[in-house]
């Protein structure tokens, strides 16, 4: 099997062998659920990195997202490292994985960046920053992912922010873009609340702005993103296996990344659920590759 190219054609290391500020990896599966086929999501690292290649030549530009070069005139500072050996059919083996890159990148002093993989991935990713908090979490997300178990599952695309919760380190949350109807019920919404989580639909950002959210976020807090693609609107998104009308636009989730980045730190950012077959004409992966292009310069630029 011929390699894959690495994200923008960075490298995976540094031409000064250097630390680097960032490490991207990818994680094809967490935790599948019972019966369940997330053979789909093997490829969604492999598929951003693809759409990037465009761009591959052009980091040195103007990029007017962020209001210049990507890395700010200053060196690369991101490497890619490539994919985590997952299997589809073992669910705690992922998870191992996941949390132990994460903490390998955290014992560098460096940003984890990763790209999974569905919804379960950020399980492990977030479980990783324990001994390095506290740390607040913003999810993007049309869904609230506050189920306790699922099909007998307590690690699945539809637990992340619950098991979150549970984790000493985590100290709040904010949970936006949220709408339509998911595998949430009345009391999933209820231990969200109870618990403290912040609550802000698309319709909010909508009509607030991006503010509605960034609100909730305390000033210098260290964050870490957990950008699920379903959040965003499938006219802009449709790869995602549940479309839900009225979500967030490709402006408002790079104003959210640049709006945690001046109000707080960003330490984390995870970008799930991207499903390639059901993309058109590859524009979700397109607009996948930009979102994190936006976080790498957002984090360049903290300083």
């Amino acid at each position: 099997m011929t390699a894959s190219p690495l994200f923008l054609g960075l490298s995976d290391r540094l031409d000064d062998g250097g630390t680097p500020r960032m490490v991207i990896f990818g994680a094809g599966h967490g935790t599948t659920y019972p019966g369940k086929d997330s053979s789909g999501y093997a490829g969604s690292a492999n598929t951003i990195r693809a759409a990037s290649q465009e761009d591959a030549g052009l980091i040195e530009h103007w990029d007017f997202d962020l209001g210049g070069p990507l890395f700010d005139g200053k060196p690369v500072c991101c490497v890619d490292a490539g994919d985590l050996p997952t299997d589809a059919r073992n669910n705690a083996g992922n998870r191992a994985l996941i949390e132990a890159k994460t903490r390998e990148v955290l014992a560098m002093s460096a940003v984890p960046i990763l790209l999974g993989g569905d919804d379960s991935v950020p399980i492990p990713f977030l479980a990783g920053f324990a001994g390095h908090g506290p740390i607040w979490i913003l999810q993007i997300d049309a869904h609230i992912d506050w189920r306790d178990e699922l099909h007998g599952e307590r690690q699945g695309y539809s637990n992340p922010m619950r098991r979150a919760s549970e984790m000493a380190h985590v100290a709040g949350m904010v949970q936006a873009g949220i709408r339509g109807v998911g595998s949430a019920r009345r009391a999933e919404v209820e231990a969200a609340k109870r618990y403290g989580s912040h609550l802000v639909t698309a319709r909010e950002i909508h009509a607030q702005g991006v503010e509605a959210a960034l609100r909730h976020i305390p000033e210098g807090a260290q964050v870490v993103i957990t950008l699920d693609c379903d959040g965003l609107d499938p006219s802009v998104m449709p790869g995602v296996a549940a479309r839900t009308p009225g979500g967030l636009t490709y402006t408002q989730v790079i104003d959210l990344i640049a709006g945690v980045g001046r109000r707080g730190r960003i330490v984390g950012f995870d970008l799930v659920e991207l499903y390639p077959p059901a993309d058109i004409d590859g524009i979700s992966a397109l607009t996948a590759a930009r979102l994190l292009v936006n976080a790498i310069g957002t984090i360049v630029r903290q300083g």
